[in-house]
């Protein structure tokens, strides 16, 4: 395996779906009121992509550097992690965090100087909540305050800063269809941490569970799940979604065996299978705007 490509692994590109999602949902949400660009679009895409990676590589780097992450814990047992494998150094980890942060900032300009000043504020919101989950001095994630911001992230600042790319104005739809797609992302931290309650604490961190209990913490999944869906019916009965939006409950029974095995023993891919529901969840959701628009 050459450099590049344990670089790439090092990025987590499987995660990239999460951000897929929310950029696409937002970016049609915007074309519901006007036209759609594609080239404003796939750039949004682009220069997310670069500060999700970039935010993934900086917080395995202090993940690390702090002895949070080692080859004992669950994360390294079913995903690669060329950091805690000793495959990639960590100077070499931080450079490349570094690259694709200025990547990202060079996106983010050109939005700026052509969509407008608005994009500033949101981008440098998100670049600052990614780079200080784990890196110092705030370290947030150890303070039982990750959640929060991966639920802000990827629902209203990354489905609200799509659809301002597309339209140049902000919108109350956009918050509110991005509740349910920053819930489910921010259940693949949970879904993590309720796994790793043991190995956290040891290592004195807080958590939503060390805090909560490990059953409260996943009772709080349990109801935060159901809220996503809850939403979503809620929206199309009643707005800003259409009936069409109903489709999402094509992956219920996704969502119902996941909730089985997290309520019996919660399995130690708990994170990733939440991602993949929210892949499908995100897929449906986009499926029915776009029909609406073409309807």
């Amino acid at each position: 395996m050459n450099t590049y490509q344990k670089w790439f692994l090092a990025s987590r590109p499987w995660s990239f779906t999460l951000t897929a999602v929310s950029v696409s949902v937002g970016s049609v949400l915007g074309s519901l009121d006007g036209s759609f660009s594609w080239f404003l679009y796939l750039l949004t895409l682009a220069g997310v992509i670069f500060m999700h990676a970039a935010a993934n590589l900086f917080n395995d780097y202090y993940d690390v550097l702090s002895g949070v992450d080692t080859l004992e814990v669950s994360t390294a047992q079913y995903r690669p992690h060329p950091l805690v494998e000793g495959r990639l150094k960590p100077k070499e980890v931080f450079i490349e965090a570094l690259c694709l942060f200025i990547l990202a900032a060079l996106v983010g300009i050109f939005l700026v100087v052509t969509r407008g000043w608005t994009i500033l504020i949101i981008a440098t919101i998100g670049a600052f909540a990614g780079v200080f989950y784990t890196a110092p001095p705030l370290k947030y994630k150890y303070r039982a305050l990750g959640e929060i911001s991966t639920f802000l992230i990827w629902g209203p600042l990354m489905v609200g800063g799509a659809y301002f790319v597309q339209r140049q104005a902000l919108s109350m739809d956009a918050f509110l269809i991005s509740i349910p797609l920053g819930i489910l992302v921010a259940l693949v931290l949970l879904a993590n941490n309720i796994r790793d309650v043991v190995s956290d604490e040891e290592r004195g961190i807080k958590t939503l569970p060390i805090i909560a209990g490990h059953r409260k913490g996943i009772w709080i999944y349990v109801m935060l799940v159901e809220l996503a869906y809850l939403s979503v019916i809620l929206m199309a009965l009643a707005g800003p979604l259409t009936l069409w939006s109903l489709i999402v409950l094509i992956s219920l029974p996704m969502c119902f065996n996941l909730l089985r095995q997290t309520i019996k023993d919660i399995p130690i891919d708990a994170d990733a299978q939440t991602a993949k529901l929210n892949t499908v969840f995100g897929i449906l959701l986009l499926i029915s705007l776009i029909i609406e628009r073409l309807t």
